[in-house]
């Protein structure tokens, strides 16, 4: 038998420098737009490049390795920065809560542990499927980056010039606010008279990560997430003040002291639009659930046929070979016994109740939600991680109230076992991916699933470092930072933690949204967070979007279209690595004292005016550079 090369030292080291710099990256992108962009294709891309150029023979499966060990920065960032930044946001109100790097690494790397050893058992359900059934995009386009191996340098070349085009654009923004990030309807005269009398408002961040984002997206996609943005926005915001001008509604927020009337846009949005889109994300994760129980009881069912036969008929067939099954079982248990002494003792202050009820709770819904992560995954390339971990903090701070945990302490604990779930489920939706690439390039999926833990570890202790360097930098509670998922914990669970009444009629009325156009077939999650996400952070993904689809059709001669899409892929990765790299850059900057003072600048229109030249020079450059 052919000698396997997929784990050595070449794999290993660029597999965690990988982890490591796009952990960084999708950590800063993520916290700022709300959108984890999944870092496997500008991985595979690298990887191939620099096996190229150092010359390596039969790379491939060592590229896989690569790809699979990074691959764990995307989907350990955003179980952590979808949930754990609401301590932080929380902790403006509430001094007495507190989050350290320990706890933000624990949570994290159970959930990914976590993740890992719940979706081995489904693996041949979902990767040995015809591809019919499961179409696995991501992992398709994937695969062929990586079997392109001979082309490495030139898929490499326009992905670092992108990469470093974008960064530096970013970089200039972020750093010496040569020009505005946002280009908005108020830098002229009738937009401001729009936005006072009328609540109108139009946004758009002209960044190049977020354009990049875009693209990858796709213009369908983008478009329905921004038309839910549009309806909160141009719609909900006037409608709550034309029917409520004279009218303080804080029933559920106390804070509260402005009639409607006089709010802001914005400060419509985020009193009472934001509660729209909450329920209609919690309302999509219920009804991904109820979509997908046949494909859990499928898959549970095949686990135990599987069981039931021995390892050993395997052995003639290396690609079959997963992790023993006796080694997942006792894994599994020891890692939820951890993170019940976890739960214990660095979370719950001792109280064995309290610890009992998070590990059951914690437990059943990450199992139960991995199949729902891996089928999304292998079917849109999407995983709606957000609205069921949304579901479980719901579900958490219900039940923990009812056992006698309230408060700030109800709080920080329901937040850590979220992350923790939010972490697995995320894991759970990217390792599918990895391992249906190994299942395509003939690599030992037992390789994979053992490497798959030391880029956990690393990309766990990478995001909790950039998650607490970010927030002394900028501080989540700002709104520099938009963290929009994080903002959603948050928003949800005070009230429930605090017995002030939540507002349950503005969850209804987005449930009720996501009921209505999932029967109109149209995808309500993406629906949902356009309607929570800030309008400025959603219409750049339609441009973005609205690139692709000019870069795409422009030509009569379909194999040219494809090409060109596929140059356009490289570009916007590059964007979007190049820009949040940059952005953490400047993070480190200001986190070390250096930091321009452009407030004044920003405050005049013609920074915007200056924003909008820069933007459209960089879409120019991003369309002609797909020709070449």
């Amino acid at each position: 038998m052919k000698q396997r090369n997929e784990v050595n030292t070449w794999s290993i080291t660029w597999g965690i420098l990988m982890a490591v710099l796009f952990s960084a990256a999708a950590a800063y992108l993520g916290l700022k737009v709300g959108q984890v962009f999944e870092a496997a294709i500008p991985i595979a891309i690298i990887a191939v490049g620099v096996s190229a150029a150092a010359k390596r023979s039969n790379a491939l499966r060592e590229n896989v390795i690569i790809q699979s060990i990074g691959a764990c920065s995307g989907a350990v960032v955003a179980g952590a920065i979808f949930t754990l930044p609401a301590i932080y946001i929380l902790q403006a109100k509430y001094p007495e809560m507190s989050a350290d790097f320990l706890k933000i690494f624990i949570a994290s790397l159970l959930g990914g542990v976590l993740g890992i050893l719940f979706l081995i058992p489904f693996r041949k359900f979902f990767v040995e499927a015809p591809q019919e059934q499961f179409p696995f995009p991501e992992a398709t386009a994937t695969t062929q980056v990586l079997k392109s191996g001979n082309e490495g340098s030139s898929q490499a070349r326009p992905l670092l010039f992108a990469g470093l085009i974008g960064g530096l654009y970013d970089f200039v923004i972020a750093t010496f606010g040569w020009w505005n990030e946002n280009v908005t309807s108020r830098m002229i005269p009738y937009g401001e008279d729009l936005a006072e009398k009328a609540k109108l408002v139009f946004k758009n961040n002209t960044g190049a990560a977020i354009l990049g984002l875009g693209y990858i997206v796709g213009f369908r996609y983008a478009l329905i997430i921004t038309l839910g943005s549009l309806f909160v926005w141009w719609i909900f915001v006037p409608a709550m003040a034309l029917v409520f001008p004279d009218v303080i509604l804080n029933q559920w927020n106390p804070a509260i002291t402005t009639t409607v009337g006089d709010m802001s846009p914005e400060q419509i949005f985020t009193s009472y639009g934001k509660s729209i889109g909450i329920g209609a994300i919690a309302m999509a994760g219920i009804i991904g659930i109820i979509k997908s129980w046949g494909v859990i009881k499928s898959a549970v069912g095949l686990v135990g046929s599987q069981n039931n036969q021995s390892n050993q008929n395997n052995q003639s067939f290396p690609i079959s070979q997963d992790l023993p099954f006796k080694f997942i079982a006792i894994a599994s248990v020891i890692t939820l016994l951890i993170t019940f002494l976890f739960f214990w003792f660095g979370v719950m202050d001792g109280n064995l109740l309290f610890a009992a009820v998070a590990i059951i709770l914690t437990a059943v819904i990450a199992f139960l939600f991995t199949t729902v992560a891996a089928n999304a995954i292998a079917i849109v390339g999407s995983n709606p991680v957000s609205g069921m971990t949304l579901m479980t903090l719901i579900l958490a701070s219900v039940v923990l109230v009812a056992v006698g945990l309230k408060g700030t302490g109800g709080m920080v604990a329901a937040l850590i076992m979220g992350g923790v779930v939010c972490t697995a489920l995320s894991m759970a939706g990217s390792f599918i991916t990895d391992l249906k690439i190994g299942y395509w390039t003939d690599t030992l999926p037992k390789k994979q699933e053992t490497w798959k833990f030391l880029g956990t570890l690393v990309s766990a202790a990478t995001v909790g470092g950039v998650m607490m360097l970010l927030n002394e930098t900028y501080g989540f509670a700002s709104g520099t930072l938009a963290a929009p998922q994080a903002n959603a914990m948050a928003a949800v669970i005070d009230p429930l933690m605090n017995g002030v009444g939540a507002p349950w009629i503005l969850y209804a009325i987005g449930a009720a949204i996501a009921i209505i156009l999932t029967l109109c077939k149209v995808p309500a999650l993406a629906f949902a967070l356009g309607m929570f996400i800030p309008l400025e952070l959603n219409v750049p993904l339609v441009i973005g979007g609205a690139v692709n689809w000019y870069v795409t059709t422009r030509s009569k001669d379909e194999t040219i279209n494809k090409k060109r899409g596929e140059k356009g892929n490289l570009i916007a990765s590059g964007f979007i690595a190049g820009g949040a790299l940059m952005g953490v850059i400047s993070a480190l900057l200001r986190f070390s004292g250096i930091q321009f003072d452009y407030a004044e600048w920003w405050s005049n229109p013609l920074s915007e005016l200056l924003s909008l030249v820069a933007y459209i020079l960089l879409i120019i450059y991003f369309v002609r550079a797909t020709k070449e």
